[in-house]
């Protein structure tokens, strides 16, 4: 089992795909969920089990009378949460002593080119002057310190702490966001995601389904806006 923290999101979004047995992209409600997943520290290994558990059923379902195609992952919630759960009451405590050197990817060149990027977009931003100006600002100097600095000889944790870095600045670029949006379109976006949340009510907790609202609402104010997201997940792979 891959443990790369870069790989999480994309791990789950081909063995979704691939128990589908059809080529889907993840809608933005899938990802917010993902990130629900990710910030609540359900491991990678829960998820993926998840999701095979939840397609096992489906199929045995399946064979027994017509059923809807699956066409979302929060249709696999449930499965996912119960999985963690199990593993969690199975774990021993003892955690695999070796792991594989594999090149993340996300090496220093490329992702100072991706926070100069998102400093650009920030720098033209029509909302928040301020607030936006700050964080493209901020995100300059952080792509300054990454050419400056040797090859690391862990990147992976080097850049998980510029990824808890990108996520504070993140969210403080969504409270100025929130705070100079009309009221109006702030409704609209919170009515847009409960009405995607809606087939999905039944297999999410409150707490889970609060937190996919907020992150599902907060990337449809970023793209009305026309902003980038700052996470490493959104760089390039070009």
């Amino acid at each position: 089992m891959r443990s790369n923290y870069f790989n999480y999101f994309t791990e789950i979004e081909e063995r979704f795909q691939q128990r589908r047995g059809a080529l889907l992209l993840l809608s933005t409600l899938d990802w917010a969920l993902i990130e629900t997943w990710q910030e609540a520290g359900i491991p990678l290994e829960a998820v993926l089990r998840g999701i095979d558990a939840a397609f096992d059923k489906y199929e045995a379902r399946q064979k027994r009378g017509r059923m809807r195609r699956v066409n979302g992952l929060a249709w696999c919630a449930q499965a996912v949460m119960q999985a963690a759960d199990e593993l969690r009451e199975a774990a021993t405590g003892t955690a695999s002593a070796s792991a594989e050197a594999r090149d993340s990817g996300f090496e220093h060149e490329r992702v100072a080119a991706h926070l100069e990027s998102a400093a650009g977009s920030l720098e033209a931003a029509a909302i928040a002057p301020d607030a936006c100006a700050a964080t493209a600002a901020r995100l300059r100097a952080l792509a300054d310190e990454l050419r400056l600095e040797p090859s690391a000889t862990t990147p992976s944790q080097d850049l998980e702490a510029l990824e808890r870095t990108l996520t504070v600045l993140e969210e403080k670029l969504f409270s100025a966001l929130t705070a100079a949006a009309p009221e109006e379109l702030l409704v609209a976006l919170k009515e847009h995601a409960a009405r995607e949340l809606a087939t999905y009510r039944s297999r999410m907790g409150a707490m889970q389904l609060r937190q996919v609202e907020r992150q599902f609402a907060q990337k449809q104010l970023l793209a009305h806006y026309d902003l980038p997201r700052l996470s490493l997940f959104y760089m390039s792979q070009q």
